[in-house]
């Protein structure tokens, strides 16, 4: 019996395909668990539309990324901690960098996707890379600055 999976499958199968199972499987097991449907007609053509709705919101996505990875690159980016020194007291993360982002460009990225390999401890400029999306990254630079009392 041919099957459309609707989630996937362990030893079988990833959602969207079509399995050829047996039949005792297909109605014991698969369709009540909701992990399959019928491969009739309807379903078939409903996936199809599904596979290409997904595949052009993932294209959406990656030309959204690209677009802010452009306007990003080149970009400095200002923050004010106290220092004493030469040194801050404290460090500058990512999401002190994600929100000067926000306040300052009013580009909102997730701080997750903001890589550093260690908290700034030091003022002066540090390149910083934000990986947007897959092989799209933007590289700007973060400012430290002495905050004024």
């Amino acid at each position: 019996m041919k099957v459309l999976l609707t989630a996937d499958v362990k030893g079988k199968g990833k959602s969207g395909e079509i399995i050829n199972v047996s039949d005792g499987y297909a109605r014991n097991f698969l369709i009540p668990q909701n992990l399959a449907v019928m491969a009739d007609a309807n379903n078939m053509h409903a996936a199809t539309l599904k596979k290409g709705a997904d595949q052009h919101r993932l294209e959406v996505q990656r030309k959204n990324a690209k677009a802010l990875a452009d306007g990003m690159s080149g970009l400095t980016v200002k923050v004010y901690a106290k220092a004493g020194q030469g040194r801050l007291f404290g460090s500058i993360g990512v999401a002190e960098i994600a929100q000067a982002l926000k306040q300052q460009y009013d580009i909102d990225v997730d701080k997750k996707k903001i890589r550093l390999d260690e908290p700034i401890k030091t003022l002066g400029v540090t390149d910083v890379t934000a990986h947007l999306y897959e092989k799209t990254d933007s590289k700007f630079k973060v400012e430290v600055l002495p905050l004024k009392e």
